[in-house]
């Protein structure tokens, strides 16, 4: 991965936001550094080390995107090339009108491109806290042009 620390983006967690939040991050062209904390600390609910396992279900619900705000969702993230939803499409398994995965197949699809991908750092590691204020500071929000004070968390987006 090359770039400067100073913009380096750092997810934390790779879980589905975050691995998401990381590909379409690193798809703008912003290296990023992907924290996840399992197999060095495993919860409960998860199983395996994979990258965005899914622990409850495997259901990403309806797939309907003409009469379905979930299936909507589901088309909109499609045209913005969401990494989710292309593992889902790869390894969808016969539910009906809803979208269901193989949970293996899909976690193994996210977590190979993430792990591919040029811009990401994978870093198998648990977070205890924030980064130092002089490692990252960005304003939380930008509201009509202006941004809140400075933070160590958030990510500034045009209005």
């Amino acid at each position: 991965m090359t770039g400067s620390l100073s913009n380096t983006v750092h997810v934390i967690g790779a879980g589905l936001a975050g691995s998401e939040a990381a590909w379409q991050v690193a798809k703008a062209g912003v290296p990023v550094v992907l924290h996840e904390m399992r197999p060095d600390r495993m919860t409960e609910a998860h199983r395996t080390d994979g990258l965005a396992e899914l622990v409850c279900s495997n259901s990403f619900r309806s797939d309907d995107a003409a009469n379905n705000a979930v299936g909507l969702l589901h088309a909109e993230m499609r045209r913005l090339d969401s990494l989710i939803m292309r593992a889902a499409d790869a390894n969808k398994v016969p539910a009906g009108g809803a979208l269901a995965v193989d949970r293996h197949g899909f976690s193994a699809t996210v977590q190979a491109a993430l792990e591919q991908h040029p811009l990401i750092e994978l870093r198998r590691e648990e977070m205890a806290g924030l980064p130092p204020a002089d490692v990252l500071r960005v304003p939380r929000t930008v509201s009509h042009g202006i941004a809140s004070p400075d933070s160590r968390v958030g990510l500034s987006l045009p209005t």
